[in-house]
């Protein structure tokens, strides 16, 4: 297969996986919070930035890798992970749009003693790894979603994703003074959660035409 061929689909790919990230990342949550919070006090930000969008690529990768060996020799089993994927995102996107009804708020309070780059980075990864969703998300749905995709492209899958973390992590901590008053208010959520819920109801008929056969 010519380059001309595969550099579409490797774009694709990589679109769908960067999609795919935004719409789980971008929602009111203790993690984004704390970036924005660090964001509004600038200290540590680009390390903070950088922790988390290295430690979801991390995740992401083995997700994706993890599962396409997992389920390389297993066809039944990677269509039910994609049947299961398919419902998740559109149960995801039902909430999204409920959501978009009931707007809510994202504050981030600036004030505190400042801390060193051991006790933020620390912080960090607690908001990060000890939170489960973060799991189910990257691991997990990610995971077998990106394992879907042909051998070649996973590797443009999993940079689309990752770079979603890093672009909205970069965003909510370097303009965190621009943005706080955006977040904080509900009209704003709702029309990004309205957003998000269309999108992953697309990205749920996509893998659901994947799991099929279509």
């Amino acid at each position: 297969m010519t380059l001309s061929a595969t550099t579409p689909h490797a774009f694709s790919v990589f679109l769908q996986g960067m999609t795919l990230g935004l719409g789980l990342i971008v929602a009111i949550g203790s993690q984004n919070a704390f970036v924005l919070r660090q964001g509004l006090r600038r200290e540590h930000v680009g390390k903070i930035v950088l922790f988390c969008a290295l430690a979801d690529a991390v995740l992401i990768a083995a997700g994706v890798l993890g599962m396409a060996s997992a389920l390389g020799q297993r066809p039944v089993l990677a269509a039910v992970l994609a049947l299961g994927g398919a419902a998740f995102l559109a149960v995801y996107g039902w909430q999204a749009l409920r959501r978009a009804r009931r707007p809510q708020q994202l504050r981030a309070a600036a004030g505190g003693h400042a801390l060193g780059a051991g006790a933020v980075l620390a912080q960090a990864a607690a908001f990060t790894l000890l939170n489960p969703h973060v799991y189910l998300d990257t691991v997990l749905l990610v995971g077998s979603i990106g394992a879907q995709q042909p051998g070649a492209l996973r590797g443009s899958f999993i940079a689309g994703a990752s770079a979603a973390s890093l672009l909205w992590f970069a965003a909510l901590g370097c303009g965190a003074r621009w943005l706080a008053p955006w977040f904080a208010r509900p009209r704003a959520w709702q029309v990004l959660d309205g957003l998000i819920g269309v999108t992953m109801f697309v990205l749920s008929a996509l893998l659901l035409r994947h799991a099929l056969g279509g």
